[in-house]
């Protein structure tokens, strides 16, 4: 079962500049290929550091403004005044850059967004080199796989490949993303695995259930798939 990546849906015609890209030409770029940052790079390509509205955004409010004398001002104060006084993308931009690479798992590239707060990921190869940029709109795109190519990939390689399920045994219904499940399984830990598999599906937005079983094998099913101590086990 093929999970989605980010050179999947990543944009690798990428607007990018140089460290003495000076500050007009780079909101001449932004604004020019309507983007809101531009990653910064190398004379190999190298991704350096990012560039974007919010560090452009500092010289247009702190414009005119007099340089506060405090005697131990806040970082994030220091680092605005920085960026307002800077005119070239190397005082510019944000560095080091959080970069993600081509092979990475949506889900991965998500949940680093996440935890670092950015809203981009410049896409890099083994040696740091932009290939490409990935934004939280472009791993939207997963959701927009036809109805159809979710269900063959949970018939063909959840029910037929991985769990050996022959065709007409459980019928798959997709609608919106939503995936449904209905018919009899021999094992309760077989429908569990086949529910748990097609939520995996690159796609789905919910898996319903209404599959039933033959044997409840639950308990050391539940052990073997790391479910926990079922009730009634010690």
């Amino acid at each position: 079962m093929r999970t989605w990546q980010v050179q999947d849906v990543m944009t690798t015609d990428v607007a990018s500049v140089r460290e003495g890209t000076a500050y007009r030409e780079i909101v001449d770029v932004l604004t020019g290929r309507h983007v809101t940052a531009v990653p910064v790079v190398d004379g190999a390509r190298r991704v350096l550091g990012v560039v974007s509205e919010a560090d452009l955004m500092y010289k247009v409010e702190l414009l005119g403004q007099p340089h506060e004398r405090r005697i131990l001002p806040d970082r994030h104060r220091r680092e605005a005044r920085a960026k307002a006084d800077a005119t070239l993308a190397a005082d510019l931009m944000t560095a080091p850059p959080v970069t993600v690479t081509p092979d990475a798992t949506l889900v991965e590239a998500a949940r680093v967004m996440d935890a670092r707060d950015v809203k981009r990921l410049p896409v890099v190869d083994d040696l740091g080199r932009l290939v490409g940029i990935v934004t939280r709109g472009d791993l939207l795109k997963v959701h927009l796989r036809p109805d159809a190519d979710i269900r063959r990939d949970v018939v063909e390689e959840v029910l037929r490949r991985t769990l050996g399920v022959r065709d007409g045994v459980v019928d798959v219904t997709v609608h919106g993303g939503v995936v449904t499940l209905t018919g009899q399984l021999e094992r309760w830990s077989t429908a569990r695995l086949a529910l748990r598999l097609a939520r995996q599906v690159s796609g789905v937005v919910e898996v319903v259930d209404a599959l039933g079983y033959a044997i409840d094998d639950a308990p050391m099913s539940a052990l073997r798939l790391g479910g926990g101590t079922p009730a009634g086990i010690a």
